[in-house]
């Protein structure tokens, strides 16, 4: 019933306009009973003889219609169709998030993995056009979305990043990497990006070979690390979230988790790309961004789509025009004001 509205949820906007509107009579109706306990009739009807009061009436009805017209226009009203040739460009990224348990070190409010994945969603907000994709890694790798611009969908996908997401521990860079270039379109000849985020420890495969197999298919790698160089204890939840101890090693000494910032200053090195050394006031991001948009872009997609055509201006230019009319509308009426000056 309503499919001819682009935003049809601004029709709510009638149900406080309507309580103001019996608001207004209410107060109308007393108003007038209050005039009339002024004296007699007669007196009163010749006292207020200049006043338009039709006129008022009309300023009344022509702001509620003017009201009424700009609620439905800003629920774009749509009909007829016609057809629209689309073509988006952009940059194809892949995201690979760190959510090993040393992201949750707490050298970063609230701690590591929380940050990261602010930025991401940051980057979401400024990447748009382009096209994303998230893989999660730790022991191992996966894509938790494929590249789309649908970011608003993406975005669950992101809240619901944590360690306890991948069974296997440790950290494996490399299977990051590997994943990520397996995510991109390769029938696209589109510049292909990897962003990077994590504290760089990598406990298992060569990741400087991974590096290089982006390196040889073109993809640079942006990377970007969190973390302190001295090391920070990685807090240990139970499973209601309430803090038991700090992880410890064999011998029961607290594991410090160091930012390792030689491994992703090479990785993007190797890449063409950039290293970005978080800040806790994610300044890296204006600076990634700016790396990115220097980058060429190529199509991501076009089609030809048959659309709805808005016909909100109409609606719009009605209640322009009811309130012009309603300041045209004077409040006295001259001639009888002037045969009471002159009488």
């Amino acid at each position: 019933m309503l499919g001819f509205l682009a935003e049809p949820v601004y029709l709510w906007c009638f149900v406080p306009l309507i309580l103001l509107g019996g608001l207004l009579f209410i107060l109308t109706k007393r108003q007038n009973a209050a005039v009339k306990r002024l004296g007699a009739p007669n007196l009163v009807a010749k006292l207020s003889a200049s006043v338009n009061w039709k006129g008022r009436r009309w300023q009344t009805w022509l702001f509620f219609i003017a009201l009424v017209l700009v609620v439905i226009s800003l629920a774009r009203p749509r009909w007829g169709s016609q057809v629209e040739y689309i073509e988006r460009r952009g940059v194809e990224v892949m995201v690979a998030l760190d959510v090993s348990a040393s992201m949750l070190a707490e050298d970063f409010k609230p701690n590591r993995l929380a940050r990261a994945k602010l930025e991401i969603s940051e980057l979401m907000d400024r990447l748009e056009g382009n096209e994303l994709g998230l893989v999660l890694f730790s022991g191992a790798a996966f894509i938790q979305f494929p590249l789309t611009s649908d970011f608003s969908t993406a975005r669950t996908f992101l809240d619901a990043a944590y360690p306890t997401i991948i069974s296997r521990p440790g950290t494996d860079i490399a299977a990051a990497l590997r994943v990520a270039i397996q995510g991109f379109n390769e029938d696209r000849a589109t510049q292909k990006v990897i962003i990077l985020l994590t504290d760089g420890e990598n406990h298992r495969t060569d990741v400087f070979a991974a590096a290089q197999e982006a390196a040889d298919v073109g993809i640079i790698v942006y990377t970007i690390g969190f973390g302190s160089p001295d090391g920070e204890p990685i807090p240990v939840y139970d499973s209601l979230g309430e803090l038991i101890e700090y992880k410890t090693d064999r011998n029961g000494e607290t594991v410090l988790s160091r930012l390792d910032e030689t491994t992703l200053q090479e990785i993007a090195l190797m890449t063409n790309g950039a290293y970005f050394r978080a800040a806790p006031d994610g300044r890296e991001v204006n600076l990634l961004i700016n790396e990115i948009d220097r980058l060429q872009t190529s199509e991501l997609e076009s089609r030809f789509e048959t659309r709805g055509v808005e016909r909100f201006q109409w609606f719009l230019g009605l209640a322009i025009v009811a309130l012009i009319v309603k300041e045209l509308i004077p409040d006295r009426l001259r001639s009888v004001s002037t045969e009471t000056a002159r009488s």
